[in-house]
């Protein structure tokens, strides 16, 4: 319940952001289990993953750490896509 209202508050600003005409980046604390719902929104333009991707590079391999997470934000992305 927490995580969907933080969510929601995200949201929430991504839209004002985007209606005030300013371009919404999202960064700090995308994770493996954080950017999908992110990248869903619509109004977000950029993710900044770049700490978490060197970080998780060191346990995984830099390849297989991009992958992944370009698997996630590919399969977000979709999903907005559906909805339009």
């Amino acid at each position: 319940d927490e995580r969907d209202a933080e969510l929601e508050k995200l949201r929430e600003m991504a839209a004002l952001g985007h209606a005030l005409g300013l371009d919404v980046h999202a960064a700090s604390a995308l994770t493996y289990d954080t950017v999908q719902p992110v990248a869903e929104f619509p109004e977000v333009m950029e993710l900044n993953i770049g700490h978490f991707i060197i970080g998780e590079a060191i346990f995984r391999g830099l390849v297989p750490a991009i992958t992944e997470m370009r698997r996630l934000m590919d399969a977000a992305r979709a999903v907005t896509a559906e909805r339009a």
